[in-house]
């Protein structure tokens, strides 16, 4: 097991199987020295803990913790195709997608589940840089949606 891999032990985590696509799409692709991963649904044993909106049908403390979900299955997602989370040099980008009720504001608290994640398992190597968006309606109902973009060694 990789170092990183026994940090996320550490935290009482498991790192999971890839999530497979719900689409044409593949979970991560590698170009150069970068790992784009597609989206990350919070998805635990094949299915979504949570469905709905946050601030509405899920709670922003709730929706902080499957974005921390995602991040673990965003992190799956590289290591198919890196093979070893150690050669991760950099998280680079972070995007996460909120679907929110129409008053909810609290994105970026909601994806620092993510971030907090991120920073946990990789320490330095996990800052990056950020986006938190709003959208009405996410696949199959889900609260959280998370990419990650990762810098590796070649």
């Amino acid at each position: 097991m990789s170092a990183v891999e026994d940090k996320i032990a550490e935290l009482g985590l498991k790192l999971p199987q890839v999530v497979p696509p719900l689409a044409a799409y593949q979970p991560a692709v590698r170009s150069g020295s970068y790992v784009f991963t597609s989206g990350q649904l919070p998805m635990v044993d094949g299915a979504l803990p949570a469905t709905g909106k946050v601030g509405a049908e899920v709670s922003a403390e709730q929706a902080k913790e499957l974005a921390a979900t995602c991040a673990l299955n965003a992190l799956a997602a590289v290591k198919s195709v890196i093979g070893d989370l150690d050669k991760i040099q950099r998280v680079v980008k972070v995007v996460g997608f909120v679907a929110s009720a129409p008053d909810f504001t609290g994105q970026p608290g909601v994806i620092n589940g993510a971030s907090e994640l991120l920073g946990e398992v990789l320490g330095d190597k996990g800052v990056h840089a950020r986006s938190a968006v709003g959208v009405a309606v996410l696949p199959i109902d889900a609260p959280v949606e998370v990419e990650i973009q990762v810098e590796v060694a070649q």
